[in-house]
């Protein structure tokens, strides 16, 4: 992984944070480990199209997951649904280099909640380690302490 690439994608982080007018959210993660990754869509119409107009996320887990959300989030602007579909974890942290085995799972959660925000069954991610947490309300706060999972655990960092 090319450190300098991840410190950049943090520094530029984008759309960090809820959207409370989505029109679709997913959640993946287990709430026992603390990574967790939700994403937020918007749609718009454009030349008779269904397309992304925007997407946000919120993340509990390391720097990687975190940049490789961010840059996801920019790469899916613009996309059908089916285009959305068929990007991949790999092409989500290309940006980053070649990602350590260890932060895999970082791509592969950022997948996850997208296909889980873009598919209506809300099913895992073919291949995907992390399981689906099924509640889609509130923020990731909300799902980790209704997991019982936060007992004071949780670092919230607001950036701009």
């Amino acid at each position: 992984m090319d450190e300098a690439a991840l410190q950049q994608a943090l520094t530029d982080t984008q759309n960090l944070g809820e959207m409370p007018d989505a029109d679709a959210v997913g959640t993946v993660g287990s709430p026992d480990c603390g990574d967790m990754v939700r994403l937020w869509i918007k749609y718009k119409e454009k030349d008779g199209k269904k397309v992304i107009d925007k997407a946000s996320f919120q993340s509990f887990g390391c720097q990687t997951a975190i940049a490789v959300a961010s840059i996801a989030t920019e790469l899916i602007r613009g996309k059908t649904k089916e285009e959305a579909l068929s990007m991949s974890a790999e092409e989500f942290s290309r940006p980053l280099g070649a990602l350590p085995p260890m932060k895999i799972h970082c791509g592969q959660m950022v997948e996850g909640a997208l296909r889980a925000a873009l598919e209506a069954e809300n099913k895992p991610a073919a291949g995907s380690a992390a399981p689906i947490v099924s509640d889609q309300s509130g923020t990731l706060a909300d799902a980790l302490s209704a997991a019982g999972k936060t007992k004071g655990k949780i670092k919230i960092v607001l950036t701009s």
